[in-house]
Parts: C-alpha cells; sequence; structure tokens
C-alpha cells in the first residue's frame, strides 16, 4: 500500500523559474503546483533539461522561484533549512575524512554536538552495508558505497524532507538496482519525506508512492501518477506485466509532453 497521506510536508504553489531578462531570458518553468504528503516517496521524472534539478534547488533553498512560492510544513523557504537534508548527483565526499567523519560532516557544519550523532551515524552506515567500512576513506570505496555514504550524511541530522538528485545517475545498471534496494529499505526504515529526481522510468516506478512527470520547457506538470504496488517491493517486480504497464504508460507521457521517442529513459 501507498503510505497514508496524513499532512502536507512539501508545498509548491505555481512556482515560476525564468533566468536572465529581456531577450534572452529563459523561463525554465511555469505555473507548476504539487503537495508532498509527510512520509511520502514522491518522484519528479522527465529528461535532462526539463527543470527537475531546478524546482530541487528550489525546495532545498539553493535557488528561488520568480514567482510562486515553496513551502515546508507550512513555512516558506527562501533559504537551506535544518530540516531538509540532500544528496547530490555526485557524492561530494571529503577525500582525507573517513566514511563515519563524512557522515558527521554536516554536524560539524551546524556546530552540534558530535557526541549526540555518532551513534546515530554508525547506524546509517550499518543499515547501508557499510558497519565493514567505517574508517575506510572515498578513495577506497566503490561508486555505489561512496553514494551509500552520501545517503548516509543526508539522513545523519534526522531531517524532516530528504531531496536526491540523480543520485544513482553514474552508476552501472546492476550497482543502480542494488542502490534503489538499498534506498527502498532505508527509507521503509526511517520514512522520511523524499522528493526524488530521476531520468530512469524503472527507477522512480519502483522507488515512488507517486511519479510526478515534467513537461518540456519551459516546464509544467504532465501526469501525477499514483504508484500502488504493495511494499516492500522485491527487485522480481521490475519484471510483472503490470510494472512494465505501468512504465509504458509513463513512458507515453513523456513522448507526448516531450515530441520525441523516450527509448533512451529507462
Amino acid at each position: 500500500m501507498s503510505v497514508q497521506q496524513t499532512s502536507e510536508m512539501v508545498g509548491v504553489d505555481g512556482v515560476r523559474k525564468v533566468y536572465g531578462e529581456g531577450p534572452h531570458a529563459l523561463e525554465a518553468l511555469r505555473s507548476v503546483s504539487f503537495s508532498v504528503e509527510t512520509g511520502q516517496f514522491v518522484s519528479i521524472l522527465g529528461p535532462s533539461g526539463c527543470g527537475k534539478s531546478t524546482l530541487l534547488n528550489m525546495v532545498a533553498g539553493l535557488d528561488h522561484p520568480s514567482a510562486g512560492t515553496v513551502r515546508i510544513q507550512n513555512d516558506p523557504v527562501v533559504v537551506p533549512r535544518r530540516e531538509i537534508g540532500i544528496v547530490f548527483q555526485d557524492a561530494v565526499l571529503l577525500p582525507w575524512k573517513t566514511a563515519l567523519e563524512n557522515v558527521l560532516f554536516p554536524i560539524r557544519i551546524m556546530k552540534l554536538p558530535l557526541a549526540d550523532y555518532e551513534s546515530r551515524a554508525r547506524e546509517l552506515l550499518e543499515a547501508v552495508g557499510l558497519a565493514a567500512f567505517m574508517e575506510h576513506r572515498p578513495g577506497q570505496l566503490s561508486g555505489g558505497m561512496r553514494q551509500r555514504v552520501a545517503i548516509c550524511r543526508g539522513l545523519v541530522h534526522d531531517p524532516e524532507v530528504l531531496l536526491m538528485d540523480e543520485p544513482f545517475s553514474a552508476l552501472d545498471t546492476i550497482t543502480r538496482d542494488q542502490m534503489n534496494v538499498m534506498l527502498m529499505q532505508i527509507w521503509e526504515r526511517f520514512k522520511r519525506t523524499a522528493l526524488f529526481v530521476t531520468h530512469s522510468i524503472r527507477e522512480a516506478a519502483y522507488l515512488s508512492d507517486r511519479v510526478i512527470v515534467m513537461g518540456r520547457r519551459p516546464s509544467q506538470i504532465v501526469c501525477d501518477e499514483i504508484i500502488r504496488f504493495p511494499r516492500p517491493r522485491p527487485l522480481s517486480m521490475m519484471d510483472s506485466a503490470e510494472f512494465n504497464g505501468l512504465c509504458a504508460k509513463l513512458r507515453a507521457k513523456i513522448d507526448e509532453a516531450h515530441g520525441f521517442d523516450s527509448d533512451d529513459l529507462h
């Protein structure tokens, strides 16, 4: 069953984003509105250049809308906030610090007492299968391991909302599937509201309670699809006729909105 909708955590109301001014102005987003309920996992899906990351950055407080509002728990987002955790496409780990030290780095930045968060950092690393690698540095870890560390870093301060910007796009297909399973398991364990940007149809359908499909620039929402597959979801679910039918439906929405063959979206 999908996570029960109880209250709004994230609200996006009439958001528009324009870069530049005059004849060279570029309108990236136009009149985008949606909400994310507490505990939901929502994916924002679309090909490169449709404004997915721009939208996520505005929810994170790293960018600002030209019009409209973004809210967390009904408060407007104008700067980065402690109740938001972020995982970027690149793990961006400090090479001279261990995995454990990298996870705890946001705690240092926030000037919070490390002793209060070290046990949580260790718990998170254990939850993603890195119990034996806590003292390893990034150069000693695989790409998938580094992204696991980045996810733990995004969760270490116990944020209400976890934002993820195509965190697995640079990984090979097998590792990406493994990371999707791991992410689902850790999300089901810690139950944080999640907003996940991806260009992978199958990834979005597998992970999410809802999939929001973005249209061509200036981008608007062209589809907001509820995913009704029960949890927990085995990876073998991707072989089912129902799952592939859902992926075909999402692909058709992308084709219709962007006017191209989306076979490169998987």
